[in-house]
């Protein structure tokens, strides 16, 4: 059962009582750009460029430069398999989601001396120390500014409150000791830990853990105003488990890791030290993102100086393609939960469901399945995508379709699109509001009426019957049987 999960390890396992969810191969594989470039046909989906599809978590038993290591991508690549392991259906994990934040399960430090993410230690004033060498950290493609770990749990401290928060960050290796970490401006709360520490002159404490229960993979990803500057997200993984998250001190910085991951980096962002993020490689590329295009390498980010490197016992590094589908279930469905939580607020009832689509990355285009019950109604659903805008800036584009559409069903999606909107009348534009800064299209190059770079223009494609019509929009009503009889198989 899901609830039996409490790591990566006991989540495999349960994947693989399910058939076509899990996969593994021994055949050896280079970890520059190798692992990505499979993957892409197995199941990356997502924005990733076709031919892709959906398929099952793939886990590489054999890394080459790196014996005894393995590689799993695709975990997450599934809403499906993201649904049976957090024990929902796929239609309700936004739901989940938005019960768990309201109660979270607050995460415990163990007193616990041999943790698992410590079965093997490595310090860095060892000789040899490396972390290239310890970490199989791949590239997803051969431009790539250098090996990135996509998956790891970045968490850290406010310098002044002690207020605890985790993140993912894209992350770079540079060095034997040294890591890149990118931050996306006034978006995430490490990053503003990192302000205040910098300010003061010292070093941020951090830890990384990678591999762990996707229930805190999926949970990190939430962002204010729904959970706010000091709320530890790792509470509303406990929420979903029914048992709080087990952390540890680190060895060598004063931060905390999670006990059970497979792998863990300890270090500390360095006050004002700023590296071009493809120094090691010069190819002006960092890595793909979640819109689908691999964007320039930032020219200046700071710096992590790693003090030590732990793992399990043959340990299993997660990683994903930057644009696939594992993107949009770990950005996607805590922003489902986000919206959910805020018209449910303002306008209790109405808003039956959200899935934040794929062609979005999880990020930019949400669809809101709203149900007008009475004549005042008409005009709240676009109050519905106001509040989306709200509860998440970085969203782009709002869809609004009736109680009988579908939203996770891009036919039905369109079928409203196409019979229920006229251009002229239900588009909505709101001009020159701050997004998302990977969207290529929001610069003044494309747009000249942009007044800086980062600006777009939000949307809302109102596809809602209008109260008074909704007689005469009514589908066309087939008998409701059970297929059994004629169909068995189906």
């Amino acid at each position: 059962m899901a609830n039996k999960i409490t790591d990566l390890r006991s989540a495999i396992e349960f994947l693989k009582t399910f058939p076509g969810q899990y996969a593994e191969t021994d055949t050896p594989i280079k970890p520059h750009a190798e692992v990505s470039g499979v993957y892409r046909y197995v199941g990356a989906g997502g924005t990733v460029k076709r031919p892709t599809k959906k398929g099952p978590a793939l886990c590489f038993n054999t890394v080459e430069g790196h014996p005894g290591a393995r590689v799993l991508i695709g975990m997450l690549a599934s809403r499906e398999r993201v649904a049976l392991m957090l024990g929902e259906s796929p239609q309700r994990l936004g739901h989940l989601l938005n019960e768990a934040v309201r109660k979270p399960i607050l995460p415990v430090i163990e007193d616990d001396s041999s943790p698992q993410c410590r079965e093997v230690i490595h310090l860095a004033n060892e000789p040899g120390f490396d972390v290239r060498k310890l970490v199989p950290a791949p590239t997803n493609t051969p431009e790539d500014g250098g090996p990135y770990i996509t998956l790891g749990m970045a968490y850290a401290s406010d310098p002044d409150t002690k207020k605890s928060d985790i993140t993912i960050h894209r992350l770079c290796l540079q060095g034997s000791d040294t890591i890149s970490i990118y931050m996306v401006p006034g978006a995430r709360h490490i990053g503003a830990f990192f302000q205040k520490a910098e300010a003061k002159g010292k070093p941020l404490p951090i830890s990384i853990s990678i591999g762990v229960d996707p229930a805190i993979e999926v949970t990190t990803c939430f962002e204010p105003p729904t959970t706010p500057i000091g709320y530890d997200e790792l509470g509303v993984a406990g929420a979903i488990r029914g048992a709080p998250v087990k952390l540890v001190k680190c060895l060598t910085v004063d931060e905390k890791c999670i006990a059970n991951a497979e792998y863990v980096i300890e270090g500390e962002i360095l006050p004002n030290v700023r590296i071009r993020e493809d120094q090691s490689t010069n190819t002006g590329y960092a890595m793909p993102e979640f819109p689908g295009y691999t964007g320039p390498a930032n020219p200046s980010v700071p710096l992590i100086k790693v003090k030590a490197v732990t793992h399990r016992r043959n340990p299993i590094l997660q990683t994903c393609i930057g644009p696939s589908e594992e993107h949009v279930s770990m950005a996607g469905i805590p922003t489902e939960a986000s919206i959910l939580q805020m018209v449910e607020n303002a306008m209790p009832g109405r808003l039956l469901n959200v899935y934040c689509h794929s062609g979005g990355g999880g990020k930019y285009m949400a669809i809101l399945q709203f149900a007008k019950r009475m004549p005042s109604d008409e005009g709240r659903q676009r109050q519905a995508a106001l509040l989306a805008f709200a509860a998440f800036s970085e969203l782009k584009h709002v869809i609004l379709v009736d109680e009988d559409v579908d939203p996770f069903d891009s036919s039905d999606v369109l079928f409203a699109l196409n019979t229920r909107y006229q251009g002229d009348i239900d588009t909505i534009f709101i001009p020159g509001v701050r997004c998302h800064p990977l969207d290529p299209s929001q610069t003044m190059a494309y747009n000249p009426a942009l007044r800086d770079n980062g600006l777009s223009c939000k949307t809302i494609f109102d596809c809602t019957v209008p109260f008074k019509l909704k007689e005469q929009f009514t589908r066309a009503k087939l008998l409701d049987l059970d297929p059994a009889k004629w169909a068995p198989d189906f």
